[in-house]
């Protein structure tokens, strides 16, 4: 099964292009689901439906289905038993009902449950090709991020917490006068990690890959090439570009020729910027493509300008984390490509706590869990060079050691 999620500053066409490159995909025979995780939720519009989606995949053309995440429904199937807890303690403290269910509402909740989604779909087995369209940049970082971030809590804080409220469960309700969560709350919050573990797992496996949507202007560059960086800081492969919404050459009119030649000094500088990989080109049409046949065209003539490149395949990328042994030592490699283009190598920095690495790139930060091996070595240094980050781990000496050798 392959895995393609698009996403870019909001307005480039990420939900066209996604939907253009479904209609490719079923063309060839493939079983293609393409969703969305955007709240706009504009692919019903780029296919030209007049009926609202549902929460269920919806068949619109020979081995093509579209659907939008329903986020009530996976809120009420993922977090209802956490929600009905919190919703008695607020109550115990006389909060307003309607005030304490917003309360209880986890921020980014469409995220994690749009995730939680496209889990239960890739493992259903059904289909050749998922294709989702996401939200613009940040939301997609923020929705990418999740499953680690929250894997970290639940590992590490869930445990200890639940073993205290088990001990100390009848004096601290006396105490704090309000219920004290039960086996069910915490059982839901384990379930709840362990699928955003095999989401990650999905999203950073080597069928998954996520492509970048832009259009040839200065500012939407910039922010692409910070996504590359960021994205592969947080494990993701990043297999392409789609330069969108290109003025085509030819024709008298002056106001054109000036985008035409703006537009082909920023494309100069996207092949620049995204070395290594394909980056295709869509092209203004005569009219807007609607419908399935027009995103299929537009996908096709798009991805023909590398041609070599079959873009359904399995991304040729390599995982941005792979580890190297020399001797008794160990480098990690973290790849961020396209770090030096937008902040300075004193804005990388790295920190060690137990079996963890924090990394942070700019204003972004990946808590980054040690394999067990490596959790047993100490780092003998790190430097960013050729594109990714390298941390020497070198194999702790005891005292004892240093008696014996």
């Amino acid at each position: 099964m392959r895995i393609l999620l698009f996403t870019g500053k909001g307005g480039v066409g990420k939900s066209t292009v996604s939907a253009g490159t479904a209609a490719m995909s079923a063309a060839r025979g493939l079983r293609t689901l393409v969703l969305s995780t955007d709240a706009a939720h504009s692919l019903g519009d780029a296919f030209g439906l007049e009926s609202a989606l549902g929460s269920e995949p919806v068949e619109v053309s020979d081995h093509l289905y579209v659907q939008h995440v329903d986020a009530q429904r996976r809120f009420e199937e993922s977090w209802a038993e956490v929600q009905g807890y919190l919703l008695s303690v607020l109550d115990t403290i006389g909060v307003d009902r309607i005030a304490a269910e917003e309360l209880t509402i986890i921020p980014g909740a469409e995220e994690v449950f749009a995730l939680l989604e496209l889990r239960r779909m890739a493992l259903s087995g059904e289909w050749d090709t998922i294709v989702v369209d996401c939200a613009p940049t940040a939301e997609t970082l923020r929705l990418l991020a999740l499953p680690e971030a929250l894997g970290w809590y639940l590992e590490r804080i869930l445990p200890v917490q639940r073993t205290m409220v088990k001990a100390l469960k009848p004096v601290l309700t006396k105490a704090a006068g309000v219920p004290m969560p039960g086996d069910s709350v915490f059982d839901a919050l384990v379930r709840l990690h362990g699928e955003l573990t095999e989401v990650r797992a999905l999203l950073s496996g080597p069928e998954a890959s996520v492509r970048i949507v832009l259009t040839p202007e200065r500012v939407v560059l910039a922010e692409a090439r910070r996504s590359w960086t960021t994205l592969s800081l947080y494990g993701y492969r990043v297999d392409g570009v789609i330069a969108n919404r290109i003025f085509p050459a030819g024709g008298s009119d002056d106001w054109r020729a000036g985008w035409v030649k703006a537009q082909d000094d920023v494309l100069g500088d996207v092949g620049a910027s995204f070395e290594g990989l394909p980056v295709w080109r869509s092209f203004y049409r005569p009219t807007e493509p609607v419908g399935v046949e027009d995103l299929r065209e537009v996908a096709e003539a798009a991805y023909a300008w590398s041609g070599s490149v079959d873009p359904l395949a399995a991304p040729a990328t390599a995982a941005p984390f792979r580890t190297e042994t020399i001797g008794e030592a160990t480098i990690v490699h973290l790849a961020l490509p396209g770090l030096a283009q937008w902040v300075d190598r004193d804005q990388v920095q790295l920190g060690r706590n137990g079996d963890e690495l924090a990394i942070t790139v700019g204003a972004y930060r990946r808590l980054l869990t040690l394999p067990a091996a490596l959790a047993r070595m100490r780092v003998n240094g790190a430097r960013v060079e050729g594109g990714e980050l390298r941390v020497t781990f070198s194999r702790q000496t005891t005292n004892t050691e240093s008696e014996t050798s």
